[in-house]
């Protein structure tokens, strides 16, 4: 451009005629316009090359363009301000009495001892858990076994504010527990449904683990319905893998929606720590208890105080059995209990209750515990070869 400027600058300083140099106008004036092109042109082609035909560099679309977010949910602050204000930690403690000297366990040594000597000492053992507010009365649900053997249960809420809780009932067949602290203007939390939740879903584990505080940890939800763990005797667990760690049990998983669809319980673990396998129970199970409990003071569920394991061949040997129909093997009965006045015995092999077949034992237990206790339940029982209905009436099972 400089050197095309001085150029021109110099031939109009020359002696031309008025022709002649009017034509070295136009044709400076045309340079000029196409310099200008040119230079637009290389604009163009730095800034939007896909104008040109050419691609951009992904260095380029890191250095110049902001990553475009998401259509779907970002962040999952709302739900927490909506659910978090209604978990709660629970503490307890009790009072553990230890002997100070294991000699004074030996009869021949006790005598050595001074008489009167309180040969125990006492020691505070303290433990901690979660818990969701799920009524106005100042309800909370939380896992039996966070409360199990405490002398106190104290209940911390969000806000700052503690109290006392009473215990109302517990239901260790679910391993589920209900608590009630007197508060004011208790937080309360929106609860879902379990029938509109789908493998998949992102989920929020909410707890107190490790002590560290209210903690929020994300995840999907690995898996519905999982049973036939060990772990309670009622068991229809939704599987996360949202982090759930000691100090968790007993707090809340919910949906990005802040609606709480199940109450963390247990983990999987090698190790003690989150490793990506975490059990809750719905929050239709715990709203089920939870009502029981404030109806009743316990869980209704029959019970015929019978024990009965898997058809296998070697059970079929010990009780000199050759063929056998699916179901489940009554291998006892308690005296006096409902199955043996109802007349069931050792070696009975039960296929179905109430005309719903059992493969088993965790579908014979899920069948009779759902009879109503002093209600009758009809069996399908093979005895000696030959099927026979037998009516038996429930009884509650024990706690």
């Amino acid at each position: 451009m400089a050197t095309w400027r001085s150029y021109a600058h110099h031939i109009s300083s020359s002696r031309l005629s008025p022709i002649a140099y009017k034509g070295i106008q136009v044709l400076r004036f045309v340079a000029q316009g196409v310099s200008a092109g040119l230079a637009v042109a290389f604009v163009v082609a730095l800034t939007l090359p896909e104008i040109v035909g050419l691609s951009k560099s992904p260095f380029y679309r890191q250095a110049s363009e902001p990553q475009q977010k998401s259509s779907g949910v970002v962040s999952y602050a709302n739900a927490v301000r909506l659910a978090a204000p209604a978990v709660v930690n629970v503490h307890t403690a009790r009072v553990v009495h230890e002997r100070t000297n294991p000699l004074v366990d030996d009869a021949f040594l006790r005598r050595f001892f001074e008489r009167g000597a309180n040969p125990r000492e006492k020691r505070l053992e303290t433990d901690l858990g979660s818990g969701v507010m799920l009524g106005p009365a100042g309800i909370v649900i939380t896992n039996h076994h966070v409360i199990a053997r405490a002398d106190e249960i104290r209940v911390l809420l969000r806000d700052g504010r503690s109290a006392t809780a009473e215990i109302v009932g517990t239901d260790p067949d679910t391993d589920l527990a209900v608590l009630r602290i007197d508060v004011t203007n208790p937080p309360m939390i929106q609860t879902g449904s379990v029938s509109a939740l789908a493998v998949g879903d992102v989920v929020l584990a909410i707890g107190n683990p490790f002590g560290v505080g209210q903690t929020v940890t994300m995840g999907i939800v690995s898996a519905k319905g999982r049973s036939r763990l060990g772990i309670n005797t009622f068991e229809d667990f939704i599987q996360t893998d949202a982090a759930i760690n000691p100090g968790n049990s007993g707090g809340a998983l919910i949906t990005p929606a802040g609606a709480l669809i199940g109450i963390n319980t247990a983990i999987v673990s090698q190790s003690g720590g989150s490793e990506g396998i975490g059990f809750a129970i719905p929050v239709d199970v715990a709203r089920h208890v939870m009502e029981q409990i404030l109806a009743h003071g316990y869980v209704p569920r029959g019970w015929l105080g019978i024990e009965i394991n898997p058809v296998t061949s070697r059970n079929l040997e010990f009780y000199g059995l050759k063929d056998a129909p699916s179901g489940v093997l009554v291998s006892g009965v308690l005296a006096s209990g409902p199955g043996a006045t109802a007349g069931l015995q050792p070696g009975d092999i039960i296929s179905a209750v109430d005309g719903e077949p059992v493969m088993d034992p965790q579908d014979a237990v899920n069948a009779i515990s759902s009879v109503t206790p002093g209600s009758t339940v009809e069996l399908l029982v093979t005895r000696s070869g030959k099927r026979n209905a037998i009516n038996a009436k429930v009884a509650q099972r024990p706690g």
